[in-house]
């Protein structure tokens, strides 16, 4: 049973629609009434690693001062982490957000931009719709809350303030080798 579990849990892992789901959700919530834009792959990637892991949510939260018990914690939350992030040059970082942005844009999910040497994302009309479609889900209630709490909360600082952020929040990170596994 337990290996039929792990097994179970290795293929939502690789399942490239979990992922995009939970982006789009994130990039809706960023972009709220004006449609902002993220500024950059690896601050989409800092906002995502919010959203991936909770518990690391709840510690953000009380290191900025604001109120953890918000992020909605379920118990279960806080002893398993099903997604896998490492620790890469900027912080934390998975190494398939490229493919899952491309994913997005050829299914006309999101508008890519490059601004400078800044990629700029934001969800389109369809993008928009199937988040909206997506958080409507009993499933996925938690997620959608969870991206509005972090865009409020994270989502309008610069890429450099959300990397210090970070390092300061999760000081473990710093000391980590690039391409080590996360366990927080």
């Amino acid at each position: 049973m337990a290996l039929e579990l792990a097994r179970a849990l290795a293929a939502t892992e690789r399942d490239d629609n979990l992922h995009i789901a939970r982006l789009l959700l994130l990039l809706m919530a960023h972009a709220g009434d004006r449609n902002r834009p993220v500024e950059g792959l690896t601050k989409l990637a800092k906002l995502d690693f919010l959203l991936r892991y909770p518990n690391c949510l709840e510690r953000a939260m009380k290191s900025a001062g604001k109120d953890p018990a918000k992020a909605g914690i379920a118990e279960f939350e806080r002893t398993t982490i099903e997604s896998k992030m490492v620790r890469f040059r900027y912080g934390p970082w998975d190494h398939r957000y490229r493919r899952w942005v491309a994913l997005m844009a050829s299914r006309g999910l999101v508008a890519v931009d490059v601004k400078g040497k800044t990629v700029r994302l934001w969800p389109t009309a369809e993008g928009m719709a199937m988040s909206s479609t997506l958080a409507e889900q009993e499933s996925l209630e938690d997620l959608a809350d969870r991206a509005k709490l972090i865009a409020k909360n994270f989502g309008n600082r610069s890429g450099t303030d959300l990397k210090n952020f970070m390092y300061a929040t999760f000081p473990e990170l710093i000391n980590m080798k690039w391409g080590e596994e996360i366990a927080l």
